[in-house]
C-alpha cells in the first residue's frame, strides 16, 4: 500500500508563484519515476513535468522556462515550482509515482488526490 499526499495549492494572482510537494509513504523499497499532471477546466488531464530516479526530467510544452521539478530521494518527495503563473494554469495538480513491485518488471502506477491551483487575472 503506498499513499501519495499533494500540498502547496492555492489562489494566486497572475504573473505569482507556488512550489506543490508530494509527499509519499507506505509499503515501498523505492520509486521509479515520478511526475505531475494537471486537469484543467478546458483540456483533459495532461502531463505538466516528470523526473526519473536518476534525476532526468520532461515538462510539457506549456510550462517549459516557467516551471522546475525536482525530488529528495531520501525524503520521498517530490516538488513543482512554479513561477509566472497564467489563468490556464488553473486546475487540479495530481502527483504521480511508478513504483516497482516484487516478481514482476512492470512498475505499479500510484495517483494522489490532487492539489486545488487556482490562477486569476
Amino acid at each position: 500500500q503506498v499513499q501519495l499526499v499533494e500540498s502547496g495549492g492555492d489562489e494566486v494572482q497572475a504573473g505569482g508563484s507556488l512550489r506543490l510537494s508530494c509527499a509519499a509513504s507506505g509499503n515501498f523499497a523505492t520509486i521509479n519515476a515520478m511526475g505531475w499532471f494537471r486537469q484543467t477546466p478546458t483540456k483533459q488531464r495532461e502531463l505538466v513535468a516528470a523526473i526519473t530516479s536518476g534525476g532526468s526530467t520532461v515538462y510539457g510544452d506549456s510550462v517549459k522556462g516557467r516551471f522546475t521539478i525536482s525530488r529528495d530521494n531520501s525524503k520521498n518527495t517530490m516538488y513543482l515550482q512554479m513561477n509566472t503563473l497564467t489563468p490556464e494554469d488553473t486546475g487540479v495538480y495530481y502527483c504521480h509515482a511508478e513504483i516497482p513491485r516484487a516478481g514482476s518488471r512492470r512498475d505499479i502506477p500510484y495517483w494522489g488526490q490532487g492539489t486545488q491551483v487556482t490562477v486569476s487575472s
